[in-house]
């Protein structure tokens, strides 16, 4: 923070202004007059030489700076309070506190009933969907700069998780193609087929994918998706074939006159996991999402 001894109360006021993006609702979430609030913007202005907060019509935008500061300073301020003795308590009912996950366009789909509970009992929290790290060897640093990731096993993350959701993969096409007409499909035909694939990032491999590579098969790619829940809409009425998981057809192939059948290699499991880097493992409000989270899997609301 520039030069001089930096003011340890001023984290707690740069944390609340980062993440409201709001002087009134910042003040508010953490005790203080707007005059206050707006007083100690402009020291943490001078401090960092930076704007923090610009305003864009009647709203306020993060700058480049700040967007790089929040996530250190909510690692920073737990672990200085626990340093202190002086953890502060989490109060779902009345806490603003924003959650920032990366996950897939399906993730988040499956994972509703979890963010509805969350919702429910903590209506002034917060959660902002990223997309996964372009690059495997980037988790570690997003895992500490962001709260959690979900992801596959086997992705070269090492850290504390747990189990969030169970699928399998399946097949698949339009309902009237030819190649699925009696419920299956033969190897020859998937390889022959036009096929579809969704990525998430350059470097990353669906376990799909990664089963296909070690079994050498090479599907006749013909289209590549942004988003795997793009993906029945394409598959609908032309003779492209994909490989996804069963629950995303389940939940929409009604819709979009697709159906879904085994894949003619051996079932692929998809198994995913909520990931958090261990700085986070002390922080009550991470903590409190990580118990509902698992609370979730063990009463069946997810399908873990």
């Amino acid at each position: 923070m520039g030069s001089g001894d930096p003011d340890l109360n001023l984290l707690v006021a740069l944390r609340a202004l980062l993440e409201e993006a709001n002087v009134t609702h910042a003040g508010e979430r953490i005790g203080l007059g707007q005059s206050t609030m707006s007083s100690a913007l402009a020291r943490l202005r001078s401090q960092f030489q930076d704007e923090l907060l610009v305003r864009i019509g009647r709203d306020y935008e993060l700058t480049p700076l700040a967007r790089q500061l929040l996530p250190q300073v909510q690692l920073a301020l737990p672990l200085i309070a626990q340093a202190l003795g002086q953890e502060e308590a989490f109060e779902p009912a009345t806490s603003r506190r924003r959650f920032t996950l990366q996950l897939t366009d399906y993730s988040a789909m499956e994972l509703r009933p979890l963010f509805a509970l969350a919702n429910e009992l903590a209506p002034g929290v917060r959660f902002d969907f990223l997309r996964l790290p372009v690059e495997p060897t980037d988790a570690d640093r997003d895992l500490l700069a962001n709260d959690f990731v979900v992801l596959t096993p086997g992705t070269g993350i090492e850290v504390d998780s747990i189990p969030l959701l169970h699928d399998e993969y399946v097949v698949i096409a339009d309902r009237d193609n030819p190649v699925v007409a009696g419920g299956e499909i033969s190897l020859d035909d998937f390889l022959a087929s036009p096929f579809i694939r969704w990525e998430f990032g350059r470097t990353h491999m669906t376990p799909a994918e990664r089963r296909m590579r070690e079994l050498d098969l090479h599907p006749r790619v013909r289209v590549t998706a942004g988003t795997m829940l793009a993906v029945p809409l394409i598959v609908g009425g032309t003779d492209l074939i994909g490989v996804v998981p069963r629950r995303l057809i389940a939940q929409g192939g009604a819709s979009t006159h697709t159906v879904t059948v085994p894949t003619p290699f051996p079932t692929i499991e998809l198994i995913l996991r909520l990931w958090w880097h261990p700085a986070h493992a002390h922080d009550p409000a991470h903590a409190w999402f990580r118990d509902l989270a698992a609370r979730a899997v063990s009463s069946g609301l997810l399908p873990a």
